[in-house]
């Protein structure tokens, strides 16, 4: 049974369900009847994540014998510092560009059991009706984590709003920005904050997730999107290293992968959301 918790019961828990679970859970090595008795905590964003597991565990879990207990975050930080403390047995919020990021700055050690979804990141106005209308010396909003940030570089560079420099396998900054037409001001903020901005600034950057939570759609409302062919970005599975042997783990990415989650995906985002195995 679908469970739904806010993170502050989460962590006053945290304590109490290491101490329970010890060092068993999720190990990958215990008797599979006994695990996948257990259910599966796994932290994600609200949407579309949240709504993707939550139609996995109405539908397709109680078959495949595995229950979850959903944990939901509102940031990009808190579903891996949980996952690292053991308050989370899996998370599924973030694509490999952001895991490498933080595995790198926090010492991390986890694993991408599955990729699920990609959401497009796009462009986005309440002030202007197209890429070119972006006025000279306008303000655009940009992420402020490096990987998303860099992936927003990208599109203007794509739409021709800006120019890169060449970082080789480093990602973009705003200090790479070597030709800037418009002479545009990137603004830095947080990624949960971008739609919110939108009054203030004269485009903004968003992330799929957050464009959706904030119903605006990368087909119908962005100036701009990006294309999914060949993209890096989508949204993994994601768990402890060591534990994706996990016969709950298995059987969740099992599903994720399955074409009810694709059917699921494709009637209910209408391209905002794209199944990974599209």
């Amino acid at each position: 049974m679908r469970t739904a918790l806010p993170l502050t019961t989460l962590l006053a828990a945290g304590a109490l369900a290491l101490s329970a679970c010890g060092t068993d859970a999720g190990a990958g090595t215990g008797e599979e009847t006994a695990d996948l008795a257990t259910p599966l905590k796994v932290g994600v964003s609200p949407v579309p994540h949240a709504e993707i597991l939550a139609f996995v565990d109405d539908e397709l879990a109680a078959d495949a014998g595995i229950d979850l207990e959903l944990v939901e975050f509102t940031d990009y930080v808190q579903p891996n510092a949980a996952l690292d403390d053991g308050s989370l047995d899996a998370n599924y919020f973030q694509h490999e560009p952001y895991l490498a990021e933080q595995e790198a700055a926090a010492g991390y050690d986890f694993t991408a059991v599955t990729p699920v979804h990609l959401e497009p990141l796009g462009i986005y106005s309440e002030r202007v009706g197209s890429v070119q209308q972006i006025p000279q010396g306008g303000q655009v909003a940009i992420p402020n984590d490096p990987s998303n940030g860099a992936r927003a570089l990208q599109l203007l560079a794509d739409q021709g709003l800006v120019t890169l420099a060449d970082t080789g396998q480093a990602s973009p900054t705003v200090l790479d920005v070597k030709d800037n037409p418009k002479d545009l001001e990137l603004v830095e903020i947080e990624a949960a904050q971008l739609p919110r901005s939108l009054a203030d600034v004269d485009a903004a950057v968003i992330n799929g997730n957050y464009a959706i939570q904030a119903d605006l759609s990368p087909a119908e409302d962005a100036l701009a999107a990006e294309s999914p062919e060949g993209n890096p970005y989508a949204n993994l599975l994601v768990v402890r290293t060591g534990e994706q042997d996990d016969p709950r783990v298995v059987r969740l990415a099992e599903l994720l992968a399955s074409d009810e989650v694709a059917q699921f995906i494709e009637q209910t985002y209408d391209g905002a959301v794209i199944p990974a195995a599209g």
